[in-house]
């Protein structure tokens, strides 16, 4: 009768305490230092001028390895180069298992994903961990502002129309 008595307590104390283990272990796969990539960005001189004007941001996506977006971090107004780190608040899941990749987007619509002229993005050229430090990721690529005025010498397709 005793040994009852003295089990049931016991018994409970080992179901709670692995609950609470299992709970922390749960928690543990993206908490604090499991998920803390940092780095900087870095804009060619002839896209500075371009990628610091007003209103500007940037974004840094890290995606997994089917493309989708699982952390971002936004920064309104940069300053060049650009120091960054992304960490547990940035995240958008828990599910950070796989490669990953970064990029970078620099716009004034503020819509990620959808490249405008005038945008300036780059990515990292390398599959990254969660727990990447010092990346440098190159902003080197531009939608541009091109335009042609329609009566210069020299422009094929005016040119070819006549």
């Amino acid at each position: 009768m005793r040994y009852n008595t003295y089990m049931k307590p016991i018994f409970f104390l080992i179901v709670v305490a692995s609950l609470l283990f299992c709970g922390y272990a749960y928690q543990r796969t993206v908490s604090e230092g499991s998920f803390n990539i940092s780095g900087t960005v870095v804009v060619p001189d002839h896209l500075i001028a371009a990628a610091q004007s007003n209103n500007n941001a940037c974004a840094i996506i890290v995606k997994n390895q089917v493309n989708i977006p699982i952390a971002i971090k936004r920064i309104i107004d940069p300053t060049f180069p650009l120091e960054f780190s992304l960490d547990r608040e940035d995240l958008l899941t828990g599910n950070i298992k796989g490669p990953l990749t970064i990029e970078v987007q620099i716009n004034k619509h503020g819509q990620l994903g959808v490249i405008k002229q005038g945008d300036i993005f780059g990515s990292y050229s390398q599959p990254i961990q969660p727990t990447t430090k010092s990346i440098i990721i190159l902003a080197d690529k531009s939608m541009g502002n091109v335009k042609r005025d329609r009566y210069v010498k020299g422009n094929f397709f005016r040119s070819a129309a006549r």
